[in-house]
């Protein structure tokens, strides 16, 4: 055990705290036994509070690969272990992730914990539907096995940590026979351009938008969609590029709505046609920010929170509309908004996606801000939407439980396996999970 200072990537807030290390089984009991509380740290990529408190249980080193079947596409791997370090095996191999979010350089226990989703949730839905069993330690440190249709996978896959240490988990992967994807590029006036550009291409598996939110008045709502698919064109040879690196905090004046507004300009007028296509590889199409080390310290020493919602789908023009106007009214435009169509809701207790449309925005830490979140929080909540836990710092226990309607089950179940909490973070602690 050590003490040192850990933050999540919106590098708000920083805490200091004694840090553990999940090396094995037995070591893992031992630290159960003699804290009286602590919550599972992967690769601090969730953007909040939800992997901090004053003790954090490092699980990164716990990362062995246990077994791949290459055949079927099941793999097995320690929690520790990065999304990125999966595709380094398996995607040579002629697999790729089902269910991958826009980094891959989180834990798969964290892909768990999360229920990450990723551009091809209206086909496909959360990560936990390629999911086969999750082995979990209990707070009462018994070693468990979970899988679906079981209330424990019910409550692990989505529920931030706190049902269990994740150990070990088994997933399908999809198989492919490409690096490079077909894509097509659509570039829209306003909203409601936006939203036939979505229905329009809903049949690619893959689909997301960059999203101009300090656009007014008739271009409101005005976006770059990009969908594509997989190609066939046998070419397999993956390897990761050599990346750029982001190596001090930037002045806090750097971002503002000036700067944001002429970012937003150029890459919304870069593209010169209303449908372009082209071909990306896998890293520029799924993880384009993973090519810049240490992006989030553009946002200065303060940080940044990610804002992301999502709304049913029959609110979400009107819905969207109301909340676009309000962050080009503030001039709190973010250069990075990205927007994504949903399918279905699975049915575990804490996921966060719901057929409709998502919304996601960082905003940097100042003055006035989370007074300005406080208010989109409530048109958020008029249009029967609810808020991403995986990037909050700030919303409140109401605000949660007004988007999440399985709360009492998910309380309910967290009561009967850890009465004592045993497992908690700052983010489950403000909101009383």
């Amino acid at each position: 055990m050590k003490k040192r200072k850990i933050n999540g990537w919106g590098l708000y807030p920083k805490i200091e705290a004694e840090v553990f290390s999940l090396s094995d089984e037995i070591k893992a009991l031992e630290i159960l036994k003699q804290v009286d509380e602590i919550i599972p740290y992967g690769n601090g990529r969730s953007y909040g509070d939800s992997s901090l408190n004053n003790k954090v249980l490092d699980c990164r080193s716990y990362n062995y690969f246990i077994e791949f079947d290459e055949l079927n596409g099941i793999l097995k791997a320690q929690a520790g272990v990065l999304l990125s370090e999966i595709l380094n095996i398996v995607v040579p191999k002629g697999w790729f992730l089902s269910i991958t979010p826009g980094t891959k350089l989180i834990t798969l226990g964290g892909a768990i914990a999360s229920d990450v989703h990723g551009k091809n949730h209206h086909k496909d839905g959360c990560f936990s539907e390629c999911v086969d069993e999750i082995k979990i330690m209990k707070p009462d440190g018994e070693i468990v096995f979970a899988r679906k249709g079981d209330e424990l996978f019910k409550a692990t896959c989505g529920g931030m940590g706190l049902t269990g240490i994740i150990l070990e988990a088994s997933i399908r992967l999809k198989k492919i026979n490409s690096i490079y994807i077909d894509q097509i590029v659509v570039k829209t006036k306003n909203l409601d351009e936006t939203f036939e550009a979505f229905e329009q291409y809903a049949h690619y598996p893959y689909s997301v938008a960059w999203i101009d939110c300090l656009a007014r008045k008739s271009s409101i709502g005005r976006c770059v969609l990009m969908a594509g698919d997989f190609r066939n064109d046998g070419r397999l040879n993956y390897k990761e590029k050599r990346k750029l690196n982001v190596p001090f905090n930037f002045p806090s004046l750097t971002l503002n709505k000036f700067s944001v507004k002429a970012f937003n300009f150029m890459y919304y007028n870069k593209i010169l046609k209303k449908e372009t296509r082209t071909i990306a590889d896998i890293d520029s199409f799924f993880y384009p920010l993973d090519a810049i080390d240490n992006w989030n310290r553009i946002y200065g020493k303060n940080g940044f929170t990610q804002y992301q919602f999502i709304l049913p789908k029959e609110t979400s023009r009107e819905g969207l509309k109301e909340l676009l106007e309000e962050i080009s009214k503030s001039g709190k435009g973010s250069f990075l908004a990205v927007l994504k169509l949903y399918g279905k809701a699975n049915e575990n207790y804490l996921s966060f996606p719901m057929e409709g449309y998502s919304l996601a925005l960082d905003f940097k830490i100042e003055k006035g801000l989370f007074e300005f979140l406080d208010k989109l929080d409530r048109i958020v909540l008029n249009y029967g939407g609810r808020i991403y836990l995986t990037k909050d710092a700030r919303i409140g226990k109401e605000v949660f439980e007004k988007g999440y309607p399985n709360i009492d089950k998910f309380r309910e179940f967290r009561e009967k396996i850890d009465p004592k909490r045993k497992l908690n973070s700052l983010q489950s602690k403000r909101l009383e999970l």
